[in-house]
């Protein structure tokens, strides 16, 4: 028998029914009929066609905009909004009756509906940075500053004036202190800039070059204020009222309900216990971590995975939250149908190895999930080719980022106590347990290694200490044979001894594509 945790369909509660206009008989339910699916796709595909006529409206307010990751095909077009795929929504209302799951949204033709909130990602993603407080205004932004007093204290707002964002920062020096506001600015290519003269794609880019040079800015960013209060209560010095600003409350997208999850079959087990496929929410394919007791630190995980389901990257493989509800709590993640990399790699050797092309194709994937995390100022710490998973179209996505703080594991542990992969680890995580995005290049270089391999381990039958000695001494892989030589030129570039001479993961998705475009021959 199959134990089912709960149940869930895309319904709403009694009083939101009776505020939407929904009869009892016609409950919103997400069904996996061919027949069902079909109807619905033909009818919105008419009504989209009917659409395309109307003129649309102006484009919607940036930090206002989500974009649609799936297409939504909803039963009752009466209430709900048809989501099409990479198309933009205007967020009116993120809670409806008291539910987050469900948000109010405007499409670009002015139709208003419902809309599943996991089936849109924000155009401009910023929750997740402690930098990011959208809900202070001018005077709040300065009095919070001028309470720190500290000279790169920062925060990124909304403008009052417009559609824009403010890096609000505070300057301290010998000349001057005050409170500098600059808006960040967009061009026509979608870049983000203060002055012209550096653009960048993100804003997470240009805050994160800021914090390195100062760039046009009065002083770098340095830090941003220790705010733990829910609300702060904010006087203006020019008026006697007291201004009380809401922080926005507990973020609980994290968390998933235990009767919104159903397990399946066992998918396979291993240091942090048993992996089921699930279905969340009756819909969604997942997989299901069901955690051994004592082989974490549970509570730190659990602060982590806040920020850790914000990460969203084709080639990251998406943590869509984290159970509760009972112990040991349950880890709920995307499923990825050919599981692991390194398993993947195994049992089809003998074809891969025909095809190198393949090979350095899912490299390149696992790089470019890297450059993301390095993007975003977060180290994986336990990159290997069995914490990468393969899933349809051979898309390869990087797995369990950050995992290795929280695992209690002897075969992860230094003298120190300081949990990390021996056989994966740099010179200077042997020696100081230093981790940083390089000493995550530095085991992308021997992920580099197994695919060439395809998934030998690494420095063979030698043992953890052996190894240790080894690196330490100098001594590194030999390469592949089928690996061509430039190729393993990169794996030893990052194998450089001194971090600083390691490439980035930009770096190095950069020449994995010039290698490709100028030796494509070497793979026919």
């Amino acid at each position: 028998m199959i134990p089912v945790i709960g149940n869930l369909r895309l319904k709403r509660s009694s009083s939101q029914k009776s505020k939407i206009l929904t009869s009892s008989s016609d409950k919103s339910t997400i069904t996996n009929s061919s027949s069902c699916s079909s109807l619905l796709y033909s009818q919105n595909k008419t009504r989209n066609s009917l659409l395309s006529r109307k003129k649309a409206l102006e484009p919607f307010p940036m930090l206002e905009t989500v974009i649609a990751v799936h297409d939504y095909y909803p039963l009752d077009s009466r209430t709900d909004l048809t989501l099409e795929r990479g198309k933009e929504y205007r967020v009116l209302e993120q809670e409806i009756d008291g539910s987050k799951d469900w948000w109010k949204v405007q499409n670009k033709y002015g139709e208003i509906g419902l809309i599943p909130s996991n089936y849109v990602k924000w155009k401009i993603s910023l929750w997740k940075y402690n930098w990011f407080k959208p809900h202070l205004d001018r005077i709040a932004a300065e009095q919070v500053l001028k309470s720190e007093n500290k000279d790169g204290c920062f925060v990124v707002r909304r403008s009052s004036s417009k559609d824009v964002l403010t890096i609000s920062l505070m300057v301290r020096n010998v000349k001057q202190i005050s409170v500098k506001h600059y808006l960040i600015n967009v061009n026509e290519k979608g870049q983000f800039y203060i002055k012209n003269n550096n653009f960048f794609e993100t804003v997470n880019e240009l805050i994160h070059f800021h914090q390195h040079e100062r760039g046009s800015l009065a002083t770098k960013l340095k830090c941003v204020p220790n705010v733990k209060q829910n609300e702060v209560k904010v006087t203006s010095s020019n008026m006697h009222a007291t201004k009380k600003i809401q922080f926005s409350a507990c973020d609980k997208s994290w968390e998933i309900r235990a009767n919104d999850l159903s397990l399946l079959e066992e998918l396979g087990s291993g240091q942090f216990g048993v992996v089921r496929k699930g279905k969340w929410k009756e819909i969604v394919d997942v997989a299901v971590k069901l955690m051994k007791e004592g082989t974490m630190s549970e509570q730190e995980f659990i602060e982590e995975a806040k920020t850790m389901t914000k990460l969203q990257h084709t080639n990251l493989v998406q943590l869509y939250g984290v159970c509760i509800e009972h112990r040991p709590i349950c880890i709920v993640t995307e499923f990825m149908k050919y599981g692991s990399l390194l398993s993947y790699l195994r049992k089809n050797e003998n074809a891969l190895k025909q095809r190198p092309m393949d090979l350095l194709a899912m490299c390149f994937q696992v790089c470019a999930g890297m450059a993301y995390l390095e993007a975003n100022n977060y180290i994986h710490r336990d990159l290997a080719a069995r914490n990468c998973l393969v899933g349809e179209n051979s898309i390869v996505k990087v797995a369990d980022f950050g995992l290795t703080r929280y695992v209690i594991d002897d075969e992860y542990t230094s003298s120190s106590g300081t949990k990390f992969p021996i056989k994966w680890a740099p010179p200077e995580v042997l020696r100081f347990t230093r981790f940083s995005s390089k000493s995550d290049v530095w085991a992308f270089g021997v992920l580099m290694w197994e695919m060439f391999t395809c998934g030998k381990m690494p420095y063979g039958k030698a043992s953890n200490a052996q190894v240790v000695e080894m690196v330490i001494d100098g001594q590194r892989l030999d390469r592949p044979k089928i690996c061509p030589r430039e190729i393993f030129y990169l794996m030893k570039f990052c194998w450089e001894e001194s971090p600083e001479t390691r490439p980035s993961f930009v770096q190095l998705s950069t020449k994995l594509k010039r290698f490709v475009r100028e030796n494509h021959c070497l793979f026919r």
